[in-house]
């Protein structure tokens, strides 16, 4: 099933992905209090009910990724992985920075996060680039 040249089924199966390693690395293996004081969450701050919007970061993430693949014109697993890691450290990690740089973010969450991107966004633009 493909829309303008990108494989819609390559795209949902990469954002459930992401979502999916996400879960696993901030509700699994960091225990709740230490996530909130790497990243200067307070008691409440972080409302339920803004969870359901979390499902919008990994769908735009791997809309973005098949979009870079389809630029570069590097279809294959290894070449997506690629384009998935330059992504990862040139815009996801780069973004987060904000957050250490102006807010309150430690300095133990930086190398959580750019694993996070690592892998998440390297597994999903694997994915994509293999569905090519």
């Amino acid at each position: 099933m493909r829309y303008q040249g990108h494989n819609i089924l390559a795209i949902v199966a990469a954002a459930v992905v992401i979502y999916l390693i996400e879960f696993v690395i901030f509700a699994v293996l960091i225990p709740g209090d230490q996530y909130m004081a790497m990243t200067g969450m307070v008691e409440g701050q972080g409302d339920a009910s803004r969870m359901p919007v979390g499902v919008v970061m990994p769908i735009l993430t791997a809309i973005g990724l098949s979009l870079v693949i389809k630029w570069r014109n590097a279809p294959g697993a290894m070449a997506g992985l690629s384009t998935g890691l330059l992504m990862a450290v040139l815009f996801g990690f780069s973004t987060s920075l904000y957050g250490y740089v102006y807010g309150a973010h430690t300095a133990a969450y930086l190398p959580i996060n750019l694993g996070h991107f690592l892998v998440c966004w390297g597994v999903a633009g694997a994915i994509i680039g293999a569905w090519k």
